[in-house]
């Protein structure tokens, strides 16, 4: 059943392709307005600031890509979910799907960055497992939050408001691997934050996963 769940919200997806195309094109414009705000051309923009507005933009444009995934969805759709899935079964899919989405808005604005703004990564193996890692613990989080939000008026505002204090954590120790991964260190000098990361993912989908049944029935 989560299988099949997934499938229809890539075939929904798909369909109302302007919503994925909005991202494509916030990614893009948000990526060159970097670059003429800070004058690349002319002097090249340091692999600190690099890696800052990169995750920056793609902490935006994740909750941007999640919030839909309550907000907004109809009570008669939620009402037909509740009747043919599983609270546990629905927000696992929720999660995977989100999850493959800020992977895929990960990786397109890695080629834009590297396109405009050049590309300072010397472990590119390291940055992509941050990425994977990044884009799990983002959905795990911004998908229960998305759904109290909708629980809570719907507001993408609140959604945003609530989810920064659970993110920063995260997004603190995603920008430190980030930065091992550009400076070229040793693997073994980002073990400690890697495994942190993996633990963080564990906990926030656990939780998710078992909170998420009682927010259903409300």
């Amino acid at each position: 059943m989560i299988i099949e769940f997934i499938k229809k919200e890539f075939k929904q997806e798909w369909r109302n392709r302007y919503a994925l195309n909005g991202l494509v094109l916030y990614l893009a414009s948000t990526i060159f307005i970097c670059y003429l705000s800070f004058n690349v051309r002319n002097e090249e923009l340091s692999p600190i600031t690099w890696n800052a507005l990169f995750w920056i933009i793609i902490l935006f444009a994740s909750i941007n890509a999640v919030a839909k995934s309550f907000i907004g969805e109809k009570p008669e759709r939620q009402l037909y979910y509740y009747s043919i899935i599983s609270p546990q079964a629905l927000i696992t899919a929720r999660v995977v799907y989100n999850s493959l989405l800020l992977v895929f808005l990960a990786l397109t604005g890695v080629f834009f960055y590297s396109l405009i703004l050049g590309n300072p990564i010397d472990d590119i193996g390291l940055f992509l497992i941050n990425i994977i890692l990044a884009a799990v613990g983002f959905s795990s989080t911004l998908t229960l939050v998305s759904a109290i939000a909708s629980k809570a008026g719907g507001s993408q505002t609140l959604m945003a408001i609530l989810s920064f204090p659970i993110i920063l954590p995260m997004l603190l120790m995603v920008i430190k691997v980030s930065k091992n991964a550009i400076d070229g260190l040793e693997r073994s000098v980002s073990l400690d934050e890697v495994l942190t990361l993996l633990a963080i993912n564990v906990i926030v989908g656990t939780v998710s996963f078992l909170l998420f049944p009682y927010l259903w029935r409300t």
